[in-house]
């Protein structure tokens, strides 16, 4: 297994394009549900992309708790013998959150108000977890054939580019 491929299985790495796929869905999936705003989050609490309005507080801490919640709430499935639960909900007077497990590395979070309809937002998200995951596995495939990636000889061509610079 290459170092470039052993980074990839690490950690998820997405280009321009990819982003520009699960933008699209996000928006897909805001317009259908009437969220307010679809977030894409490692499981490490690293937010890969945002769609929609806003919030108040910093997204990218609604990232890392939402991350740091799916991780405690796997305890506690694992605890009453479950593998995880998929899909977590907290409802607030105004606002709520869902989170969805989408594949191994990566976390759905949608943010809806009390104006959202529940059924439609967790229908949307069904859908669109099912979508991003194909996603996934196209970037994955594309991966795997090198497509977008290092090459192999780019450790040695960076080195001589380097060398004749200096």
């Amino acid at each position: 297994m290459t170092k470039d491929h052993k980074l990839r299985e690490a950690h998820l790495c997405f280009y321009e394009k990819d982003i520009a796929e699960i933008d699209q869905e996000l928006d897909g999936f805001l317009e259908l549900s009437g969220a307010r705003c679809a977030l894409l989050v490692d499981r490490s609490g690293h937010m890969v992309t945002r769609r929609g309005t806003s919030l108040d507080g910093s997204l990218e801490s609604v990232a890392a708790l939402a991350a740091g919640s799916f991780s405690a709430t796997r305890e506690m499935a694992r605890l009453l013998g479950e593998g995880e639960f998929n899909h977590l909900f907290h409802q607030g007077s105004r606002e709520s959150i869902q989170i969805s497990a989408v594949g191994d590395r990566s976390l759905f979070v949608i943010v809806f108000d009390d104006h959202s309809n529940l059924g439609l937002v967790r229908f949307y998200a069904e859908e669109s977890s099912a979508r991003l995951k194909e996603i996934f596995a196209s970037i994955s495939l594309q991966e795997d054939k090198g497509d977008g990636g290092l090459s192999d000889d780019f450790s040695s061509k960076a080195t001589a580019a380097l060398d004749e610079l200096f």
